[in-house]
């Protein structure tokens, strides 16, 4: 990504703005996790109802530290399969924002294998990572397409990936004993179940 480009992306997410940027599965909004103002956006742009969390995308297994709580069995698993196509629920620390947890104690956390998004993320820090649709509709695989969903006003800047559609990630509750799928993507259960 150039420099310029990077530097406008930074600069919105600062202000409290959303984006639309790519992920290994698909577009994702994108505003700062820390930022309670740009969180109720997306809630209100997306139409998604409160009471469901947002997952949150990170760059790397220290800013999963910073978050939440990592065991040597949660490193094995982050070590094994991030990034990549799975979202790790585990146990929130205090600076994570209740809002985005409907004030519950666990966070869904990814590190997508996407460059654009793990540059983003690395040269900004933690951001949401709901997809990019109204609540309850397929998200679109192209950017013209999400474009026409949301108002010019909801989106300050749109990162185009191409043709993104990949299944959504599994998304496994690691904590308990036992991981927990909460719903499967393209990696399977019996994969993680192995891991640990």
């Amino acid at each position: 990504m150039k420099k310029q480009f990077l530097s406008q992306v930074k600069d919105a997410l600062a202000k409290g703005k959303i984006i639309v940027y790519p992920t290994d599965t698909l577009y994702g909004l994108g505003a700062d996790i820390f930022n309670i103002d740009a969180i109720k956006k997306i809630y209100k742009i997306k139409k998604r109802p409160e009471n469901l969390p947002i997952s949150i995308a990170v760059s790397s297994i220290s800013d999963i530290r910073q978050l939440a709580y990592v065991d040597d069995k949660v490193e094995k698993i982050i070590k094994k399969f991030l990034p990549g196509e799975l979202t790790i629920v585990l146990r929130k620390k205090s600076k994570v924002l209740d809002i985005l947890t409907n004030n519950k104690e666990k966070i869904a956390i990814r590190i997508p294998k996407n460059k654009i998004a793990l540059e983003i993320l690395s040269n900004y820090g933690p951001l949401t990572c709901t997809s990019a649709n109204i609540h309850g509709q397929k998200t679109p695989s192209l950017i013209n397409d999400i474009n026409m969903q949301f108002k010019k006003s909801d989106i300050a800047l749109y990162i185009d990936n191409g043709k993104l559609n990949g299944a959504a990630s599994t998304i496994v509750d690691l904590t308990n004993d036992k991981p927990l799928i909460l719903r499967e993507g393209n990696i399977k259960e019996k994969e993680i179940m192995d891991a640990k």
